[in-house]
């Protein structure tokens, strides 16, 4: 008979790989796997910054391919990423293992994702049409690792940190990080490129890609459940319901509304950037970066400052205060009419930026934490992936507000001089529709539902403020 060491009553053997493999948090993560953790936010903010500020540039200019046939494709790519969001999330949510349900896709994607990003940078010698081809399916598998990851990543922040004051403190770094990583694809894959070349530069970026993710496996621990009673519970939630049920989370209904206004915000204020430097301000296209850059650096800072602000007041008084601050720090853009004065801008646009990258995954950390209680099921991926597949809206709010005000105020692609309504359409693009877009997030937050700090040890499942909600019975 066996016993309970294993065979023949043999303890088991203990190696490096069973004690990885086992591994589970209990308590509250040491410094050193919050620091590990959040390292993960520095190689995907990378190459997610890299490839979206650079990849149409390579392709079009460098390589010569149409630039209506790498829009098609970018659009094809933009689908493909919203779709596998909630599929890739309730997956992960289902799929249970010695090893976890989070640890092995993100074992397994890492490898694929940083391989598939040197592709995209190093194709074959082939014609416009083959560049096409290549394109569509290199980035169709550097979109599958991705969200298979970064994800995966996401999903384990709710699961780590139990409480407000964990999660805020725990995002911290991860946030660091990840504004770093952001500042290095868009500041240093140009350096890059233009010293060593395309192909070097995307070997550089995958090998440190990859060591920041290996490192960052370190502080991904995922914690025990009754794995009987979870899936049993599971039998009854198909795909269908979990998506029915979640779209109909009034808690999850009013962040999402909120977090898609806000990502349109940025994404406006972005877009709208090289406009304003060269119409309103009369400055060169490389004054750009002298308007980013302050963001940047007063982002890193209030960080720090908006992870006490959560512990203090809760997620949902977080989220009010941020967006006052940032919608309020967006309108002094109507002011400059010099870079240096919208530099001084940028830096209080930067404490607002700050306060959305804090406050948004703590909420929804919440928001998982309260459906557990009704479901009876940690939901993380499908939360984490219904998220991703919504704020991939923002591009098409920033697509239309960004054409829309131009076309209003007669701008002329192309042309040397533009009218002077220009400069006001410019003006109010970046100073007066991020403000509006706030406004309604505001309205948003202002209706969330989850008003604690520590909801995860406030009550049972009949006293949630979302307990009329209908269950995916």
């Amino acid at each position: 008979m066996s016993g309970p060491g294993g065979p023949h009553g043999l303890a088991p053997s203990g190696t490096w790989l069973d004690r990885l493999r086992d591994r589970r948090l209990d308590g509250a993560p040491t410094r050193a796997r919050t620091v590990a953790y959040g390292a993960s936010a520095f190689p995907a903010n990378l190459l997610l910054q890299t490839f979206s500020a650079f990849v149409v540039y390579f392709y079009v200019d460098h390589l010569g391919v149409p630039a209506g046939w790498v829009a098609g494709a970018m659009v094809a790519h933009g689908v493909l990423n919203a779709l596998l969001n909630p599929l890739v999330g309730a997956a992960s949510d289902r799929r249970r293992t010695r090893w976890g349900r989070r640890v092995p896709w993100i074992g397994l994607g890492v490898v694929p994702l940083v391989v598939a990003f040197a592709l995209v940078w190093t194709p074959p010698p082939l014609g416009p049409t083959g560049l096409v081809v290549w394109f569509l399916v290199v980035v169709a598998v550097y979109d599958v690792a991705y969200v298979v990851v970064v994800l995966n990543v996401s999903a384990l922040f709710p699961e780590i940190f139990r409480t407000t004051a964990e999660r805020a403190r725990g995002n911290a770094p991860r946030q660091v990080f990840g504004l770093v990583g952001m500042i290095l694809g868009t500041a240093g894959a140009p350096l890059l490129y233009g010293t060593v070349g395309w192909t070097w530069m995307a070997v550089a970026l995958a090998v440190v890609s990859l060591g920041f993710f290996v490192w960052s496996l370190v502080g991904m621990v995922e914690r025990r459940v009754d794995v009987a009673a979870v899936r049993e519970r599971e039998t009854g939630v198909r795909f269908a319901d979990q998506l029915r049920y979640t779209f109909a989370n009034r808690a999850f209904v009013t962040y999402v509304l909120g977090s898609l206004l806000l990502q349109s915000t940025t994404a406006v204020v972005l877009a709208a950037v090289p406009f304003y430097v060269r119409y309103v301000l009369g400055g060169e296209e490389a004054d750009a970066t002298l308007l980013l850059a302050p963001i940047f650096v007063a982002a890193i800072p209030s960080i720090l400052g908006w992870s006490w602000v959560v512990r203090r007041v809760g997620p949902r008084t977080a989220m009010l205060w941020v967006v006052a601050v940032y919608g309020l720090a967006t309108c002094l853009y109507l002011v400059p009419s010099t870079v240096a004065g919208a530099a001084v801008a940028g830096l209080v646009v930067g404490v607002g930026v700050a306060g959305l990258m804090q406050v948004l995954e703590v909420a929804l950390a919440q928001v998982v934490d309260d459906d557990e209680r009704r479901t009876g099921l940690r939901r993380e991926g499908m939360y984490f992936g219904a998220n991703g597949f919504v704020v991939r809206g923002s591009v098409i709010v920033q697509a239309v507000l960004v054409a829309g005000v131009l076309g209003a105020s007669g701008y002329v692609e192309g042309a040397a001089a533009q009218a002077p309504e220009v400069a006001t359409g410019v003006r109010l693009l970046l100073g007066g529709a991020p403000v509006v877009l706030a406004a309604l997030a505001f309205v948003c937050f202002w209706f969330y539902p989850l008003r604690g700090r520590d909801d995860d040890a406030v009550a049972q499942a009949e006293a949630s403020p979302t307990a009329a909600d209908p269950l995916p019975r």
